[in-house]
C-alpha cells in the first residue's frame, strides 16, 4: 500500500501519518502553548496594572524579539541537521551540530547586549505617545540584553526535537512558563516582599524563565546516555569550521526570513500607533489573543520540519510530503475551532485585559470600553486570516525541514515590503482607512505567503535539496 493512499486508516498509521505527527507535534504544540501562555499572562498583568504599560509592551516586546529573532532563525536549524543526520544514520555528526549551536547562540549573546540600547531612539523616531516612550524603552533594554538565554534555549531544545523527542522539550517549558507566572505576579505588582517594577518586572521575569529553561536542557543533555555514547557531546568542546558552514548555509536564510516576519509586524505596530493610543493597544491586544491561535501550530510547523528532514536524509521525499500534508490538515482544524471562539466570544477575551478596578489610569491614556470597541472588530479579522495563517505556517515548516530556506527568505522580504509595510505607511500618512486599512494589508501579506509556500512545495524542488554530506546508508535503509 502507498505511503500517500488518502483514506483516514491510511493517513492515520505508517511514516507521516496522523498517529507519528500527533506524537511529535503535541508536545510541541504545548511547549508552543506554554510560552503563548507566558506571554498572554504578562500582557494580563500588564494590562491589569496600567494601560500605558500593555500599550507599550507589544511593540517594545515586538521589537525586541525582532533582534533576536534572526539568531533564533539560525540557532533553530539546528534541528534540520539533526533530524537529517538521524534519518541517515549518522548519529556521530548530531554533536558537532549541537556544538555548533552553542557556540553561535554563545557569539549572539554578545551582539544583542550591544543592541539592547537602541530602544530610547528607537521609539522616539517612532513616533508614539509619550506616556508609553520610557516604558517601552525599558522593556526592551532587559529583553534585549537578556536574549542570548532565548537563543541558546533554541539551540538547546532544537537537538532533542531534531532526535523527536518532543517530551523532554515540553516539560521543560512548561516549567519555565510555570516558574514565569509567580514571578510575574510578585515583580509587576511588588508582592512575596518583591519591589513593584511594573513593565520592568515583566520583561526581568521573562529572563529569568529563559535562563531556567537553558539550564534544565542543559541537565537533560549531560545526564543522557545517548548524548554521551552515540552523539560525543562531552568530547567536543571546540567549533567545528564544516558544520558551522553547513548551519549558516540553510540558517541564515531561515534567520533573515524570521528577523523580515518579525519586522513586517514590528513596523505594522508602529505604524498602527501613529493611530493613536486606542489603535495600538487595541492592536496589541489582538495581537495577544492572536497569539493563543498560531504559536500551537508553530509547534506543528517544528514537527513538520522534523519529520520532512528526517525524511530527506532517509531519501524519501514521498514521506516528507504525506508527513506535510496530514499536518495540514490537523493544523486547520485547530485554527477553524479557535477562529470561531474569536467570532463568537470576543468579549470575555478582551475584558481579561481591563485595568483592575480602582486603580487609576496615567494621565491621557484612553478608557478601555473605547478599545474593547475596536478590538471586537480586530478579533474578527484575526478570526478570518487564522485559517490562511495555518497554511503558511505548516508550509514554511516543511520548506524548512528540506533546506529550502532561500526561498522562503526571498519570499519574506518581497511580501514584508511590498505587501504590508509599504501599503500601511501610505494609508497611514494618508489618513485613508482608518484602522481597517492596515489591518485588511495584514491579511492580504499573510495570503500571499500562504500562496507562495504552498505553489513552491507542491513544485517539488525541494526534493533536490542536499543539506547534509552524502554517506552510504545501512542495508535496508534502517539504522541499527
Amino acid at each position: 500500500m502507498s505511503v500517500l493512499a488518502g483514506t483516514w486508516a491510511d493517513r492515520w498509521h505508517g511514516p507521516g501519518g496522523y498517529r507519528e505527527a500527533l506524537v511529535i507535534g503535541t508536545p510541541l504544540m504545548v511547549s508552543m502553548g506554554s510560552y503563548t501562555l507566558m506571554q498572554f499572562t504578562d500582557r494580563v498583568f500588564l494590562g491589569r496594572h496600567s494601560v500605558a504599560e500593555i500599550a507599550a509592551s507589544v511593540p517594545a516586546g515586538i521589537t525586541s524579539f525582532l533582534f533576536q529573532g534572526f539568531f533564533m532563525g539560525v540557532a533553530s536549524c539546528v534541528s534540520v541537521l539533526v533530524a537529517q543526520y538521524a534519518g541517515a544514520c549518522r548519529p556521530e555528526r548530531v554533536g558537532p551540530a549541537l556544538w555548533t549551536g552553542v557556540w553561535f547562540s554563545l557569539a549572539a549573546s554578545a551582539i544583542l547586549a550591544g543592541l539592547a540600547f537602541l530602544g530610547g531612539p528607537l521609539f522616539t523616531w517612532a513616533g508614539h505617545p509619550e506616556a508609553v516612550r520610557a516604558l517601552e524603552a525599558d522593556y526592551f533594554f532587559i529583553l534585549t540584553l537578556g536574549g542570548g538565554f532565548m537563543i541558546l534555549s533554541t539551540a538547546l531544545s532544537s537537538y532533542f526535537s531534531g532526535l523527536e523527542q518532543t517530551v523532554p522539550v515540553m516539560l521543560v517549558n512548561l516549567t519555565g512558563a510555570a516558574l514565569n507566572i509567580p514571578l510575574d505576579y510578585a515583580l509587576i505588582f511588588g508582592r512575596f516582599g518583591a519591589p513593584e517594577l511594573g513593565i520592568r518586572g515583566a520583561a526581568m521575569a521573562t529572563v529569568a524563565g529563559s535562563a531556567i529553561t537553558c539550564l534544565l536542557f542543559i541537565a537533560l543533555i549531560l545526564r543522557s546516555p545517548e548524548a554521551r555514547a552515540r552523539h560525543k557531546i562531552a568530547s567536543l568542546p571546540r567549533p567545528d569550521p564544516e558544520m558551522l558552514l553547513r548551519l549558516l548555509r540553510i540558517g541564515l536564510p531561515a534567520g533573515v526570513q524570521f528577523f523580515l516576519d518579525i519586522l513586517a509586524l514590528t513596523g505594522f505596530s508602529l505604524l498602527v500607533g501613529r493611530l493613536g493610543l486606542v489603535a495600538l493597544s487595541a492592536t496589541n491586544i489582538a495581537f495577544s489573543i492572536n497569539s493563543l491561535t498560531y504559536l500551537p501550530i508553530i509547534g506543528m510547523s517544528i514537527a513538520t520540519s522534523i519529520l520532512v528532514g528526517r525524511s530527506q536524509g532517509q531519501k524519501r521525499p514521498d514521506i516528507a510530503q504525506r508527513a506535510t500534508g496530514n499536518i495540514l490538515r490537523l493544523s486547520l482544524g485547530w485554527m477553524w475551532a479557535v477562529g470561531l471562539i474569536f467570532v463568537l466570544l470576543p468579549g470575555p477575551l478582551l475584558d481579561l485585559f481591563e485595568t483592575t478596578p480602582g486603580v487609576a489610569p496615567l494621565p491621557g491614556t484612553p478608557a478601555f470600553a473605547d478599545i474593547k470597541d475596536m478590538g471586537v472588530v480586530l478579533l474578527r479579522y484575526v478570526a478570518l486570516y487564522s485559517l490562511i495563517d495555518g497554511v503558511s505556517i505548516i508550509y514554511f515548516g516543511a520548506l524548512k525541514g528540506a533546506g529550502d530556506t532561500r526561498f522562503v527568505m526571498l519570499t519574506m522580504l518581497v511580501a514584508s515590503v511590498g505587501v504590508l509595510i509599504l501599503p500601511v505607511w501610505l494609508l497611514v500618512q494618508t489618513g485613508t482607512g482608518g484602522i481597517h486599512g492596515p489591518w485588511l494589508c495584514l491579511t492580504a501579506y499573510i495570503a500571499t505567503l500562504a500562496l507562495s509556500f504552498a505553489l513552491r512545495f507542491r513544485g517539488g524542488k525541494w526534493r533536490r535539496i542536499q543539506v547534509i554530506e552524502e554517506a552510504p546508508m545501512p542495508a535496508g535503509g534502517a539504522c541499527p
